[in-house]
């Protein structure tokens, strides 16, 4: 006789698909706003090269199961240069956010990774020579603008921890066009496989320059910023085979809630006026060509939040 299935289990299968997309992305953002939570954490005792190789291996260690149980041909590929370099672009990607995330307040660093799409949408339009309307365009520079609220060039607000933050989401973008590309030929599980068994051992060669053996305290913490980073990668991919970007992407918004109200109770970091104003004009435009990609293709995956 089958088991039923639990209460809970049973009231999300329940749900239309838009609804647990909504869920499944929500959820994926408090897994990464934690994630970032913890590298600022732990900053003062872990260099973030050395959070950053803990990511990964944690991540990779989570996915031994499905590396086991998948065929030597499934990992099998035709492009495996590309495989390499989308793996060097994400981890200089890393690198990048994790060290503005131990200087910046969080959701400051997060409202600057919003911009990631607007980079995106510049990178297809020049390097995969898509066509980009005027009102994309137009949306791209609004974002522009949203981050130069935040950062407010000439002023104070601006310092090399805020400029780390835009080259992240210059590398975030550049990573996402790199998947965008894969996507035509490579099946989403092995890419996703692939990219762990890369960025492991390459995120441990910066580490090692940086290297301090962490205390049991601070192994802690970063075997659980590994288990809800990959949490959240699941939850995202789930989101995204589950609905259509154009009803997933407006809830990756509830990143900078998340780091807000995390950076505010943990840190006594809370978000300024500027911050606010700059982020949500971003958002705005972030989802409006989030829209716009999603009616030009049916491809969900054409514009991803950060790859963490």
């Amino acid at each position: 006789m089958a088991k039923p299935p639990a209460p809970g289990k049973a009231w999300f299968s329940g749900l239309n698909p838009a609804s647990r997309a909504a869920l499944l992305m929500v959820g994926a953002c408090a897994g990464f706003s934690g994630m970032m939570a913890i590298v600022r954490l732990i900053a003062p005792e872990i260099h973030p090269f050395e959070a950053a190789f803990f990511r990964n291996l944690v991540g990779v260690l989570f996915m031994i199961p499905w590396i086991l149980a998948a065929p030597v041909r499934g990992l099998h590929t035709q492009r495996p240069g590309m495989h390499v370099m989308r793996a060097v672009i994400g981890l200089a990607a890393m690198l990048l956010l994790f060290t503005a995330v131990s200087l910046l307040p969080l959701a400051e660093v997060t409202a600057l990774s919003f911009t990631a799409p607007l980079f995106a949408t510049i990178g297809a339009a020049v390097i995969l020579r898509e066509t980009v309307g005027t009102r994309r365009w137009m949306a791209t520079l609004i974002g522009f603008c949203g981050a130069m609220i935040i950062i407010r060039p000439g002023s104070h607000a601006m310092t090399p921890a805020s400029l780390i933050a835009l080259c992240s989401a210059i590398g975030i973008a550049a990573a996402q066009l790199s998947v965008k590309s894969l996507s035509r030929t490579e099946h989403p599980a092995m890419m996703v496989l692939i990219m762990g068994m890369l960025m492991t051992p390459m995120s441990l060669i910066p580490a090692l320059f940086v290297w301090t053996w962490p205390s049991t305290h601070a192994l802690a913490w970063m075997v659980l910023m590994g288990i809800v980073a990959t949490v959240g990668q699941v939850f995202l991919v789930h989101a995204l085979a589950t609905a259509d970007a154009s009803a997933v992407m407006p809830f990756d918004f509830s990143r900078l809630i998340f780091a807000s109200a995390l950076g505010w109770l943990m840190f006594g970091e809370p978000p300024d006026t500027w911050t606010i104003v700059g982020g949500a004009v971003i958002v705005g435009a972030t989802v409006y060509i989030a829209r716009r990609e999603a009616k030009r293709s049916k491809r969900p995956q054409a514009f991803l939040p950060p790859p963490t």
